[in-house]
């Protein structure tokens, strides 16, 4: 019988993590990597460090494809930048063992589906191979698999300025004074930077990390001015759950974000949801509300920093089933939706929650997540080990949960943030696998429908 050939689209740590597992199960992986390297998007934020220590960043199965290798694994307790995760991890998995002969760089993956099958033709379609179009330096490519796992990122499709979820108006003809993400402010795109009047959008980790960096290079550059802006009213919001989190390095990240804050370090404008950018005597001017009467801010640059959302355009002909809201698999979202829950962290999940109505395709990483932004590395490991034992038709371990996650320390429930107890809402729940903790499972027992611990 010929070995089932998987396909993997993205050579980042959990694309890369998948390969190793679909080897050890014995089948035959391809990684289709859009990029010139692997680990392509990580290249583009190399120079943040992680909040998860090494112990949380290296995935079981590709160590142990690295240890015949002499590979030397990094101090579990220390952590990573993403320059060090590349350097000395994913560059030996990805050219000292098997994975070697099994990756393809710069093949950009543009379209899948069955062979000799519509979206709509339904008799004999999961018997039917998939079907991946790429392209590459060659020209476009095409190659045939039993299985597909897209771990192909969310970092290149980031979300907008716009307060709306489209674009906003002129943020297109002002594209030479956006960025988005996290730009290396201090290194090297510092001359953009230095000296200048530099506005971050956003809330999350990267704009906190972002406006840390603006602070630390105006010590450095006299005239360096970081300007906050933030849709929501309360900033503390931002602060995460500082001693509570179990991630101590996120938790002090939030810590040493506030206390900059109260000393007037960074110019805050709350309630500020951005509609229009336009130019102003060669600057940017920045309006919040209706065209006229608008308030508004005048900087030199930037920064977005509002999330990401996954690219679906390769995937419409097959059958996807994923939540209306956030575009994650429908049993997946109601665990990670921040609009219903946010405690702590994400019940370990695997091949169930992420099954779609295509037989043989999984979403994994962190554009299983949609635009959800709790993604830890370390979920998504616990995802591939359990997509590849479901290909292999081992039943039994897709279904074991094998790993535990860290508590961020705080807890969002009904909209109301608290300081998380020792296992946040109960801690996890035992039997249910559509209950997001033990508080939910109880509610769930009793009738209650949607998030219980809300």
């Amino acid at each position: 019988m010929d070995k089932k050939k998987v396909a993997i689209i993205g050579a980042g740590p959990v694309g890369l993590a998948a390969a190793a597992h679909v080897l050890e199960r014995g089948m035959s992986p391809i990684v289709l990597e859009a990029g010139p390297e692997p680990a392509h998007a990580i290249r583009q934020w190399q120079h943040v460090q992680l909040f998860s220590p090494w112990e949380y960043n290296v995935d079981k199965a590709a160590a142990r494809l690295l240890a015949p290798t002499g590979w030397n694994s990094p101090d579990p307790s220390s952590y990573p930048t993403g320059d060090e995760l590349i350097e000395r991890y994913l560059e030996p998995l990805a050219t000292r063992t098997k994975l070697r002969e099994v990756i393809r760089t710069s093949s950009r993956v543009t379209a899948i589906s069955r062979a000799g099958f519509d979206k709509a033709k339904t008799r004999g379609r999961e018997q039917a191979p998939f079907e991946i179009r790429y392209q590459n330096g060659k020209g476009p490519e095409m190659l045939r698999a039993d299985a597909v796992i897209d771990v192909s990122g969310t970092w290149f499709s980031p979300n907008s300025a716009g307060g709306n979820g489209l674009s906003a108006i002129g943020e297109g003809e002002r594209a030479g004074h956006i960025a988005y993400g996290m730009p290396d402010v201090r290194g090297a795109v510092r001359a953009r930077y230095a000296g200048k009047t530099v506005a971050v959008l956003g809330a999350g980790h990267s704009a906190v990390g972002t406006l840390i960096d603006l602070v630390q290079l105006a010590d450095e550059a006299p005239g360096t001015q970081p300007v906050w802006l933030l849709r929501g009213a309360d900033p503390a919001k931002a602060f995460g759950g500082g001693r509570n989190d179990k991630l101590a390095a996120r938790g002090e990240l939030g810590s040493a974000f506030a206390a900059l804050v109260a000393a007037g370090k960074i110019k805050v404008e709350t309630q500020f949801v951005v509609t229009h950018l336009s130019d102003s005597e060669g600057r940017l001017k920045i309006a919040a509300g209706a065209c006229c009467g608008a308030r508004s801010v005048i900087v030199d640059e930037l920064i977005v920093s509002t999330g990401f959302r996954p690219d679906l355009s390769f995937l419409s002909e097959l059958r996807l089933r994923l939540d209306p809201a956030i575009e994650a698999p429908v049993a997946l979202a109601p665990l990670i939706d921040p609009n219903e829950h946010s405690c702590g962290t994400v019940r370990p999940h695997g091949a169930r929650e992420l099954a779609h109505d295509e037989p043989g395709f999984y979403v994994a990483g962190m554009k299983s997540y949609g635009r959800a932004p709790t993604f830890l590395m370390m979920t998504g490991y616990e995802q591939v080990r359990s997509i590849a034992a479901d290909i292999a038709g081992d039943k039994e371990a897709a279904a074991r949960v094998e790993l535990v996650l860290p508590e961020t320390g705080v807890c969002t429930r009904g909209g109301l943030e608290t300081a998380a107890t020792s296992g946040c809402c109960g801690g996890p729940a035992k039997d249910d696998s559509s209950a997001c903790c033990a508080t939910d499972e109880a509610a769930k027992r009793s009738g209650a429908s949607g998030c219980g611990c809300s």
